[in-house]
């Protein structure tokens, strides 16, 4: 099999997201990295470069150059990783499509829901293949949490409880994996609900397969001088008539990545931890409580797929971003059986951003979630 090749946009030195893109997108050697535009200055792309191991002629200056430069090699890059802050994604995903080059992109898409309107109809007209980073669908168990919803495992679904606490913007936002998401110019309007709230959300119509039709939310910035949210509560309403709560905070203090997503049913219940990622609990009407484990022999064929090592061999954040990688390599090659998310999935999660942040602030109750 032809390795398919990656370049980068975004990543340079700094980055915390650039170097698990690239991590995640070589595990299973059906992906190498070989390009990069990876910072707006020239001399820290090509350190960049460098880090990366890449050929120095291919550690660019600009998308522009990249784009023009790969275009005239015989092996130039089969598509583009967009791993910048919200603000650049819809210029680099217009460039990209605009010259035939499939998109892969970190969530939440954009930086505001007209922008994220505009890329869905890019993606439309391009006809590509094009996927959002929402990593934690690619953790075997939480596929198989969603394989067990579908087979009817706990009944209809009566209650959603998400949620994704973090402590590490308690204090000050210092150094640049905080400054950019505290800075509405760079974030876009939403902070913790741009952040990790729309992870969150993600996470909850996926493993229930239920689409959001309301919500009332309270978003607060609790760090004096702050201007982006840094605290989030959303009730939900599920399209069966579900109830459902979002909690999503980064002012949390002693938490670290504590995703969360509890299933309740009307025969059963769900329960799975992003920082115990190998074990799903499944809860019985009748008291019985069932451990299905990473490994597993009995794990359902989404799940089976998307694990690496037998059971006891814990699996974590980086093999389940590299499974959206590989669904993505999937769609590159036209093969069936991807599950990674889409520009709808973006739609959906710019569109709760922007509900949440205008709902809080009119204080305006239960309203609408659009189709």
């Amino acid at each position: 099999m032809t390795r398919l090749r990656m370049g980068m946009v975004g990543g340079g030195p700094g980055s915390f997201i650039g170097p698990v893109h690239r991590i995640a997108a070589e595990l299973d050697r059906e992906i190498e990295l070989v390009a990069g535009a990876f910072s707006s200055d020239p001399a820290r792309s090509r350190v960049a470069g460098d880090s990366y191991r890449i050929d120095g002629a291919r550690a660019y200056p600009d998308l522009e150059t990249m784009l023009r430069e790969e275009a005239a090699r015989s092996d130039g890059i089969d598509f583009v990783a967009v791993t910048t802050p919200n603000f650049h994604h819809l210029p680099a995903v217009r460039a990209a499509l605009a010259v035939g080059i499939p998109v892969i992109c970190d969530k939440p898409a954009t930086a505001t829901l007209a922008e994220a309107e505009e890329m869905a109809g890019l993606v439309r007209d391009a006809g590509l293949p094009f996927a959002l980073t929402y990593t934690y669908s690619g953790y075997p168990l939480a596929r198989e949490a969603r394989a067990r919803v579908a087979a009817g495992a706990i009944g209809a679904v009566r209650k959603v409880v998400v949620e994704y606490p973090q402590g590490w913007l308690a204090g000050e936002a210092s150094g640049k994996q905080a400054e950019w998401r505290v800075d509405p110019s760079r974030a876009g309007a939403g902070g913790c609900i741009a952040d990790i709230g729309v992870h969150a959300f993600h996470l909850a119509e996926f493993v229930t397969g239920l689409r959001v039709t309301r919500i009332m939310a309270d978003l607060g910035t609790v760090v004096p001088g702050r201007l982006l949210d840094d605290d989030c509560q959303i009730l939900l309403r599920f399209e069966n008539g579900a109830r459902g709560a979002l909690l999503a905070s980064q002012i949390s203090v002693g938490e670290r990545n504590g995703l969360r997503i509890r299933i309740y049913g009307d025969v059963g219940g769900l329960d799975w931890k992003q920082e115990c990622p190998n074990v799903l609990v499944l809860h019985h009407i009748g008291g019985r409580t069932e451990l299905i484990q990473a490994g597993d022999a009995a794990l359902g064929t989404e799940a089976a797929l998307a694990s690496r090592t037998p059971g006891g061999h814990p699996e974590g954040y980086l093999e389940a971003f590299a499974n959206i990688y590989r669904d993505f390599a999937r769609q590159l090659r036209g093969e069936p059986g991807s599950l990674a998310p889409g520009i709808e999935e973006g739609v959906r999660g710019m569109r709760l951003i922007d509900l949440a942040v205008r709902a809080s602030a009119e204080n305006c109750g239960w309203i609408d979630f659009p189709k």
